[in-house]
C-alpha cells in the first residue's frame, strides 16, 4: 500500500470517477490510475468501485468505508507534512484564502495589508466563488481557510466560525422616492415591493434572509437582476434599472457618490460571516494569526477548543 493508491483513490471520487481526468490531476497516465486502484483492492480483498465494462461507476458498500479512512489517512500525512513545515520554517510558506466576492472586495483587503506586513514571506493566494464553490475548495484541501456568510455551516467536515454580523442597505439613486429626505415614510418591505430589485444571486451574501423576508410578509418583489458582487449591483442601481439591495459594508458614502443608501436592518434578519477550516487540520502558526487578524475574538485558544469539539457544538 502506497500513497500513489491513496491519491488515485481520492481523485477518482472527486473527479466523478473520470480516470482521464484523474490522471490529468495526478500527472500520470490513465492505466496508470487503473493499475494503482486494481493493486490497492488486491492488497485489501475487496473491490472499492463499481464497474461497468472497464468504467467506473460508483463506490461499492465496502468501498464507503475505505474511502473514510482513504480520507484520514491523507489529511493525516498532509497535516504531518505541514508540521514539519511549521517547525522548519515558521514564517515562510503559502496561505490560500477561499472567499465570496463580497468578503473578498470588502471585508479582506485591509487584514491582507496587514498581514502582509508581519509576514512578508508568506505567499497569499485568494480564490473567489460562490459559498458552495469556497466550501468545496476547502473539503477538497485547495484552500486553507474560507469565509463567507451562507453555507459554510453546513458542512459537517468543516468547523464554520463566526466572526461578525451585519445588516442590508437600500440603495437607490439621488432623488429616488425611496432615497432619504425624498419621504418622510419609513422604509417597509411593501414600499420596496413597489419597484424593480436587483440583489445578490440566491446563495449569496445573506439573499435567504432577504427572500425570507418578503416571503413572511405575503410580498413577491420583482428581482429583476441578480449578481455575485455588491459593485455589479450598484451599477445597475446608478443605471435607473432598479432599487438596490446590498451588504451595508458594500456601501461607501463617498466612493458611492451618486447613490444614496438606507439602513435596511429593521427589514432583514442579521446576516453572520463565517471563517471555515476543516475538521482535522493542522494550522500553521501563520494561519492562527490571520485569522484573529480577521476577527479578534478567533484567538488561538478559541480557534484549538473549536477544532477539538463534536460537529454540532459550535456557537452560532
Amino acid at each position: 500500500m502506497n500513497f500513489q493508491q491513496l491519491r488515485s483513490v481520492r481523485e477518482t471520487i472527486r473527479r466523478r470517477f473520470n480516470l482521464t481526468d484523474v490522471a490529468q490531476a495526478l500527472h500520470t497516465s490513465q492505466p496508470g490510475v487503473s493499475r494503482q486502484i486494481r493493486e490497492l483492492e488486491e492488497e485489501l480483498g475487496v473491490e472499492i468501485f463499481v464497474r461497468a465494462g472497464k468504467r467506473l461507476t460508483g463506490l461499492t458498500e465496502p468501498g464507503r468505508t475505505m474511502v473514510e479512512i482513504i480520507e484520514r489517512l491523507l489529511r493525516d500525512a498532509d497535516n504531518l507534512r505541514t508540521a514539519g513545515q511549521d517547525y522548519a520554517s515558521q514564517n515562510d510558506g503559502r496561505l490560500t484564502i477561499a472567499a465570496t466576492h463580497s468578503q473578498a472586495r470588502y471585508a479582506l483587503p485591509a487584514v491582507v495589508r496587514d498581514f502582509r506586513a508581519l509576514y512578508p514571506r508568506v505567499t497569499l493566494n485568494m480564490h473567489q466563488g460562490s459559498p458552495r464553490q469556497i466550501a468545496q475548495m476547502l473539503l477538497d484541501g485547495e484552500a486553507d481557510i474560507a469565509i463567507a456568510t451562507e453555507a459554510l455551516a453546513q458542512y459537517p467536515q468543516l468547523i464554520a466560525l463566526p466572526c461578525y454580523r451585519w445588516t442590508h442597505s437600500v440603495v437607490v439613486p439621488p432623488g429616488h422616492p425611496l432615497a432619504n429626505g425624498a419621504t418622510d415614510a419609513p422604509l417597509t418591505l411593501a414600499a420596496l415591493a413597489h419597484h424593480p430589485i436587483i440583489t445578490y444571486d440566491v446563495g449569496y451574501t445573506g439573499r435567504t434572509h432577504i427572500d425570507e423576508a418578503f416571503a413572511r410578509a405575503g410580498l413577491k418583489p420583482s428581482v429583476v437582476l441578480t449578481a455575485m458582487d455588491a459593485d455589479v449591483i450598484k451599477t445597475y442601481v446608478e443605471l435607473g434599472m432598479g432599487v438596490g439591495i446590498v451588504a451595508s459594508i458594500a456601501f461607501d458614502a463617498e466612493r458611492d457618490r451618486n447613490l444614496r443608501a438606507r439602513d435596511a436592518g429593521h427589514l432583514f434578519e442579521v446576516n453572520v460571516t463565517r471563517l471555515a477550516v476543516r475538521r482535522g487540520s493542522y494550522l500553521r502558526g501563520y494561519v492562527y494569526a490571520f485569522m484573529e487578524a480577521f476577527a479578534a475574538p478567533l484567538t488561538r485558544e478559541v480557534v484549538d477548543r473549536a477544532l477539538a469539539a463534536p460537529p454540532g457544538d459550535i456557537d452560532a
